[in-house]
Order: C-alpha cells, then sequence, then structure tokens
C-alpha cells in the first residue's frame, strides 16, 4: 500500500485529489495538510510513501517544504510530487533542483496522476516530456566546470551512455529504446550510477551530466 501526505491551501483540491487516489486500492491518503508547516508536521508524523504537494500557499510554500522534507534524514524515504496549477519555469527548476520526484500539472488526467504516485514510490522520478526538457534545457545553460566530475572515470562506456540519456530528460523506456535494451536493464543501469556517483536521484544525475560537460542542449542524441 502506498502511503500519501496531501498538501494543498484548497480544500477542495484536496478532497477531488483524494477520491481521484484512492479510487486505487494500492493508495492510502493518510493525512492532508493546508499549508507547508503542517504538510512538514505531517510528512513528519506519518513518514509516507510520497507527498504530493502544491507549490503556492500560505506560509510556508511548497518549495520550503520540499526544501525541509528533502534536508531531513529521517525523511530520505519520503517522495515528494510537486501538484501545482502553475506552469512557471523558475519555480518548476527550483522544485526539481532542490530533489521533488516530480511535477505534474493540476489538470493532469487521473490515470496519470495515480500512475505518477507509483512512480515516485517506486523510486523512479516523474516529468512529463515537456518539462522534462524545459529542466534540462535549463541545466545546460548553467556555467560548467573545466573539468568533468573525476567519479565519471568509474563509468563502463554503456553507463556513461545511460548518464548521458539521462542528462537529456530521457525516461527508461527511451534509454532503452536508444540503447537496444529493456526497461528493466536501463532502470538497472540508473540504479548503479546512483550508487558510483554518490547521487540522490536521477535529477542528481543530471545535474552532473550538464556540469561535466557531457550533454549540450543543442545536440541531442538521436
Amino acid at each position: 500500500m502506498i502511503r500519501v501526505v496531501l498538501v494543498d491551501d484548497q480544500e477542495l483540491v484536496r478532497t477531488g485529489v483524494r477520491a481521484l487516489l484512492e479510487n486505487d486500492p494500492g493508495i492510502a491518503v493518510v493525512a492532508e495538510a493546508a499549508d507547508g508547516h503542517t504538510g512538514l508536521s505531517q510528512v513528519r508524523a506519518f513518514r509516507p510513501d510520497v507527498a504530493l504537494v502544491d507549490i503556492r500557499m500560505p506560509g510556508m510554500g511548497g518549495l520550503e517544504a520540499i526544501a525541509a522534507i528533502r534536508s531531513d534524514p529521517a525523511l530520505a524515504s519520503v517522495r515528494v510530487l510537486v501538484l501545482t496549477t502553475f506552469d512557471d519555469e523558475d519555480e518548476i527548476v527550483e522544485a526539481v533542483t532542490l530533489g521533488a520526484a516530480g511535477y505534474l500539472l493540476k489538470d493532469t488526467p487521473a490515470d496519470e496522476l495515480r500512475k505518477a504516485v507509483h512512480t515516485a514510490a517506486a523510486g523512479d522520478n516523474v516529468l512529463s516530456p515537456p518539462i522534462a526538457r524545459r529542466v534540462m534545457e535549463h541545466l545546460a545553460a548553467a556555467p560548467r566546470p573545466p573539468r568533468p566530475d573525476p567519479r565519471l572515470a568509474t563509468l563502463t562506456e554503456r553507463e556513461l551512455a545511460v548518464l548521458i540519456r539521462i542528462g537529456h530528460g530521457d525516461s527508461n523506456e527511451e534509454i532503452g529504446r536508444a540503447l537496444f535494451v529493456s526497461p528493466a536493464t536501463a532502470r538497472t543501469y540508473v540504479s548503479r550510477l546512483l550508487a558510483k556517483l554518490h547521487a540522490r536521484d536521477r535529477t542528481q544525475l543530471a545535474v552532473i551530466a550538464h556540469r561535466s560537460g557531457l550533454v549540450d542542449a543543442s545536440d541531442r542524441p538521436r
């Protein structure tokens, strides 16, 4: 059973999202909150698998809540999904950089929302292709150090290829198609990269790829 905490300042939204999620027998909403402070308290109390958090709320907003959750070692297993009305690039990039496992808009279809919760709980990131591309393009525009991360020397040629694909925002399915392996095998390579590069999630892997100069937004591999 996937345990979820909902954090949104609109009661009607929380009621609707709860109903949509609990239509899946594998998901249970264990707590709700109307602001970031209360949401953080509920997350600490219930230790859910997934926290579904709005961005703009009174008091502590979603970005502050994400930062607080991701910086607390006791909450390391909690995956945070943003569910918001706002398609603001700066907020998207900041949320993902802070450690959000995904960024969804409130017009996301019910089936996709439930799938996103399952995906996040399983340890994967959830970004729609347009949002993923925007995040990767933003990272590509950041200044790069003069030489690659020395940890890259520990990677095999195939692991490096997977890292580059992650840097371009590819899903496991896309990596599999590009490198002629199954999505399960792609997931295995991602797990190895997380361990070898001491990265928290795919987003940190993408940051490493971009800051090491492995990825150029203008030459996306085919």
